[in-house]
């Protein structure tokens, strides 16, 4: 097979793939897999041109090459509903909506992950995206670099003085290029990219900065090597790993051939004594610096650096966070957000928004009913709001049952992206739960008129891994939010203050 993606095939899986009538699908990947996709379109994956077939991937994860005997460390696969699969083309849209590109759906599969499309990919129009317009195609940065070695760095922070140090250390021993490729990952990749660009009085003359939307592997081996890749696809014939200042000398095949050294197999990296002793800060010393808001040591970095350093990692006192209170209904959440949000009012600077079960589903959730699918929708949406407001620097608090671990765990993926979160068991017995009932929720419940309820019709899965548990018929009100606001002070959320 060619290593665009045409053959059929699935090992170990279902191959037969659903009938459908559709001609093309829309599908909005996930993040990591728009940005495959946007690697894919900008030849940044030579010599890939779109999502592997099962074929290539079995190819991939045993022998870490290509069914064409090409090395390639990491397959690159795009997962869609199985009626996607279905399709003969695919159209890929972004989260806001605007197409992206199509893939041509030549050799549907599945495996125990779920249903893949396999097949070439293309631009529906212009590219666009975030810094797009500093992201030429792989192949006009190669063309535009100057002949001899190029030296490549992929940068996930910014680079402070020891790495700029041992930067130029490095172009100045190879007679290099340099060619700075930052990796646009994370909540804020473009405040990355603006550290990177801050650090330019610092860089040799001769150096090109192109953001790549390269994604981290949970494989360190792996990741290293498509790192590679990516890299020689932009011109680098030299390597520096960010986290281990490394250097790996890698020879570049003329196109389409892949990055590979004269016996064919990966060069090991070899370390790099820098010629500049100066000091750094550890990964915790640094954090800690930051969270506090602290400034960073002259020594350590530039003050340009510094200010691009703070705007990526703000303290924690000016970061947005969420909390979400959890707990069957009548355990007192509601009222307990509805205090938590008027004494962060009272105190915090930041803008406070409450999201309360009942209120969201009247609002934006309305039209749900009580499924367990909705019951999903119901909190992940809710989260999905908590999250823009964490982003955004304000403070969130949420008050749905979200009885769901799943779900659960889901928001907390979102907002930690964005800033802090606390999760809040309100772990109220049932059966003072019932006793408050004034609506008489739970009688019609136990008697059958009201099916799906929480607790007695439906489940609540008790969470293990609440950062805080309140019992409401032990503590009052007023103990309840204080030992929230407590938790918030200790992680640094909040700042002290004396309530009046």
């Amino acid at each position: 097979m060619s290593a665009n993606g045409t053959d059929a095939g699935c090992p170990g899986g279902n191959v037969d793939v659903p009938a459908g009538p559709q001609r093309r699908a829309t599908w909005v990947p996930e993040p990591a897999e728009l940005s495959d996709v946007e690697l894919l379109l900008d030849g940044a994956f030579p010599p890939l041109r779109g999502f592997l077939t099962a074929d290539e991937v079995e190819s991939v994860r045993t022998r870490q090459r290509l069914t064409a005997d090409v090395p390639w460390p990491e397959p690159i696969v795009l997962t869609v509903p199985q009626e996607i699969a279905a399709a003969a083309e695919v159209e890929l849209h972004d989260v806001e909506g605007a197409p992206v590109a199509v893939v041509r759906n030549d050799a549907a599969w599945s495996d125990a992950t779920g249903w893949h499309v396999a097949g070439p990919v293309e631009a529906v129009d212009e590219p666009t995206g975030v810094l797009r317009r500093m992201r030429p195609p792989a192949e006009q940065v190669r063309a535009q670099l100057p002949a001899g070695p190029v030296l490549g760095v992929l940068p996930e922070s910014p680079l402070h003085h020891r790495e700029l140090a041992q930067i130029r250390q490095l172009a100045a021993e190879l007679d290099a290029h340099v060619l700075l490729l930052p990796r646009m990952t994370g909540p804020r990749p473009e405040v990355l990219v603006q550290s990177v660009l801050a650090a330019g009085p610092e860089l040799p003359e001769s150096t090109t900065i192109v953001p790549v939307p390269l994604v981290r592997r949970s494989d360190p081996k792996r990741d290293a090597l498509l790192a590679a890749h990516v890299a020689a696809a932009y011109g680098a014939t030299h390597l520096i790993a960010e986290t281990a200042l490394e250097r790996a000398p890698i020879q570049v095949l003329e196109p389409p051939e892949v990055v590979r050294d004269q016996a064919d197999r990966w060069r090991p990296a070899a370390q790099v004594a820098p010629a500049d002793s100066r000091p750094g800060l550890s990964d915790e010393r640094l954090r800690e610096l930051l969270d506090s808001g602290e400034d960073l040591p002259t020594w350590f970095t530039t003050p340009a650096i510094a200010e691009q350093q703070r705007r990526l990692h703000p303290p924690l006192a000016a970061r947005g966070f969420t909390v979400l209170f959890t707990g069957l209904s009548g355990a007192g959440k509601s009222t307990l957000a509805r205090a938590l949000r008027d004494e962060l009012s009272r105190h915090d600077h930041r803008a406070v928004t409450l999201l309360d079960g009942d209120v969201v589903r009247r609002t934006l959730c309305e039209g749900l009913g009580f499924s367990a699918e909705d019951r999903s929708r119901n909190v992940r949406r809710i989260g999905y709001v908590a999250a823009e407001i964490t982003r955004h620097g304000g403070a969130a608090i949420c008050a749905p049952i979200a009885p769901y671990h799943a779900d659960r765990d889901a928001v907390r993926r979102m907002v930690r992206e964005a800033g802090g979160f606390v999760l809040v068991h309100v772990a109220t017995p049932l059966g003072e739960c019932e006793r408050r009932d004034r609506k008489g929720l739970y009688r019609r419940a136990r008697t059958g008129s009201l099916p799906e309820f929480t607790g007695i019709s439906a489940p609540y899965e008790f969470p293990d891994d609440a950062d805080l548990v309140l019992d409401t018929s032990e503590l009052s009100q007023d103990e309840a939010v204080e030992r929230v606001v407590a938790l918030l002070r200790e992680r640094g959320w909040v700042r002290s203050w004396i309530s009046a």
